[in-house]
């Protein structure tokens, strides 16, 4: 069967293992895996053959499925594409991340041992959930459907919950091919009408996905459909629940947007931890630390039928600032930051939008839910610098310093841990060695201009401290600002050296590791002092960091004096993360505040 082929801007990108020959599934296995798989494909087919005549039905369909499970598990642990653990010192499994890895190292399992990988541990582990669910009470059945034709009838359900595709994030579907080309060897008898293609159906999955002429319309038109569907089967009086952790802003808006399309109206949101910590995208990331719970009700009314109702946009804007200063010092107090507490954000948010049919203006104009979420987006901004400068007027900093204040707490929820399910690419890319380190603090382009037009900054005046390129927006390491600081007063000389990797955060992909770290020797002229407070702030930083302990002396005792000063720079020592350059350096010049008594 063959593998997926891949490329493009949607979910396909996570695939690349044509580019190394693995054009079939069997590609993934070398021959003695094969051999092996194969071996108890055989057994099991065997053990369907003997039992069915001595025993019932039932009784060997359940052997047969639960062995089979154990064979998917078997070969996520016996292909190619495992690798080692050097922290663990142990085999990892094929799939540390969404996609078809390519490694450059490979650990095989031992089939007949009783380490991680064999059969033995392959059998406990599926038969857990099996004794779990023989513990349950039997309150329910399940059965498949496509989403877009639920077999429910109209009003006839309580809560309708579901954890739909991420828009372009994961490619289910060419995934489940690896699991799904042994299981037909297995269980087509059983589930003839499961396994009768070559690799899985996807003419109706819902992603977005260039390659096979699925474009953003697409994925909106079937979100559309299948949560249509859903609230058609919902009592009126019933809860819908959408799980969604999409880290890029347009995910969101295409969501969302089918959401108010399907007629439902977005009551809350509620990060909550789905995730492992330890898997690999979740390490040293700054994407979402948790999966975002969209709680909704139908927009209906009491019999049923669409409700029909024109918001006016004076009120909708008046209530906005309100309900989002109510709800982010809630999440504040229980730990929620970052990206996480602007997604989480999203739900109050909508409410007072989503509560309409429509929106208009004055003038009968229809206010699209990419506009709102602009002032969304503005109200969250404003509302997160009150938290993070709490005691001191916003006003009173200027606009580069709100922007970096704002853009290190946006980064700041993914240091915490864990993220939901997202396209790991980048990790692809890197280990193919055609994905270049970006060294900084990375996000998507269009969540960093939306942060800076909701702090009334536009990102193109603000080429010292920023860089754009593509889709992405980086804040300039602190090191990388000399020449712009210092300009002719100050000469910087770049020299390379080895050091203790410095984290260094992104949103909208991997964060990135240094080890040849630039130091800066500087030759030291009469130092012009910023423009701005963070300029100055960071000069200061850069004194420090050259060892240019007098010139630091001088610097301060001359424009230190001023408190908001120091409050910025007590405020920058919190938000930069643990380990980073720039963390040392802010607290390295905070330190000599005490000793210059200012």
């Amino acid at each position: 069967e063959p593998t997926p082929i891949g490329g493009g801007n949607g979910a396909g990108r996570a695939f690349s293992q044509r580019k190394y020959g693995m054009d079939y599934f069997k590609d993934f296995f070398t021959s003695r895996q094969l051999l092996a798989l194969t071996t108890i494909v055989n057994k099991i087919n065997d053990t369907l053959i003997i039992n069915r005549e001595n025993s019932s039905l039932d009784f060997v369909n359940g052997l047969i499925l639960i062995l089979s499970c154990a064979l998917d598990r078997e070969a996520e642990h016996l292909s190619a594409l495992c690798r080692w653990n050097s922290s663990g010192e142990k085999m990892q499994a094929s799939f540390g991340r969404q996609t078809f890895p390519i490694t450059w190292d490979f650990c095989e399992a031992n089939l007949f041992g009783e380490s991680v990988g064999s059969w033995t541990t392959m059998i406990d582990l599926v038969t857990i959930p099996f004794e779990t669910s023989i513990c349950l009470p039997n309150i329910g059945h399940i059965t498949k459907s496509s989403a877009y034709s639920l077999s429910f009838s109209n009003d006839s359900i309580d809560l309708f919950f579901t954890d739909p595709p991420y828009y372009d994030a994961i490619p289910y579907a060419d995934l489940s091919d690896f699991f799904f080309v042994w299981l037909k060897r297995t269980i087509s008898s059983i589930f003839p009408d499961l396994f009768n293609s070559e690799v899985v159906e996807k003419d109706d999955e819902c992603i977005l996905d260039e390659i096979k002429g699925k474009d953003k319309k697409y994925f909106e038109n079937s979100m559309k459909l299948a949560l249509s569907d859903g609230r058609r089967a919902l009592k009126p009086k019933g809860i819908g629940v959408v799980v969604f952790a999409n880290k890029t802003t347009t995910g969101w808006e295409v969501q969302l947007q089918a959401m108010i399309d399907a007629g439902w109206t977005i009551t809350a949101s509620w990060p909550i931890d789905t995730e492992m910590g330890t898997r690999l995208r979740a390490q040293n990331s700054a994407a979402l630390a948790s999966s975002i719970h969209l709680v909704c009700r139908p927009r209906e009314n009491p019999d049923g039928s669409l409700r029909e109702e024109i918001g006016d946009w004076r009120e909708v804007l008046q209530e906005l600032p309100v309900r989002i200063h109510e709800w982010m010092p809630r999440l504040a107090t229980e730990g929620v930051v970052g990206a996480d507490a602007i997604f989480a954000c999203l739900g109050p948010a909508l409410e007072i939008f989503s509560r309409y049919s429509s929106v208009e203006k004055p003038n009968g104009d229809v206010v699209t839910l990419q506009e709102y979420l602009e002032h969304v987006w503005a109200a969250v901004a404003k509302e997160a610098l009150s938290m993070i400068f709490t005691e001191a007027d916003t006003s009173e900093f200027e606009g580069d310093a709100r922007i970096t204040a704002m853009w290190l707490w946006t980064l700041a929820g993914g240091v915490a841990g864990s993220s939901s399910d997202d396209n790991d690419d980048a990790d692809e890319e890197e280990e193919s060695g055609s994905n270049k380190k970006l060294k900084g603090y990375v996000l998507e382009y269009d969540a960093a201009r939306k942060i800076a037009q909701g702090l009334g900054a536009d990102l193109s005046a603000l080429t010292g401290l920023i860089e754009v390129k593509g889709d992405k927006a980086r804040l300039l390491p602190v090191g990388e600002r000399s020449k712009y600081l210092f300009g002719k007063s100050g000469t910087v000389v770049q020299t390379q050296g080895r050091k203790k990797k410095d984290k260094q955060l992104t949103l909208g992909g991997l964060s990135e590791e240094e080890t040849d770290i630039s130091h800066e020797v500087m030759e030291m002229g009469d130092i012009t002092p910023g423009k701005t407070t963070l300029d100055q702030i960071h000069q200061s930083m850069i004194l420090f960091q050259a060892g240019k302990g007098e010139a630091l002396k001088s610097f301060l005792l001359e424009h230190g004096h001023d408190q908001k000063f120091w409050k910025l720079a007590q405020s920058l020592s919190a938000l930069y993360p643990t380990g980073t350059e720039e963390k040392r350096w802010v607290d390295g010049v905070l330190a000599r505040k005490k000793g210059l008594g200012l």
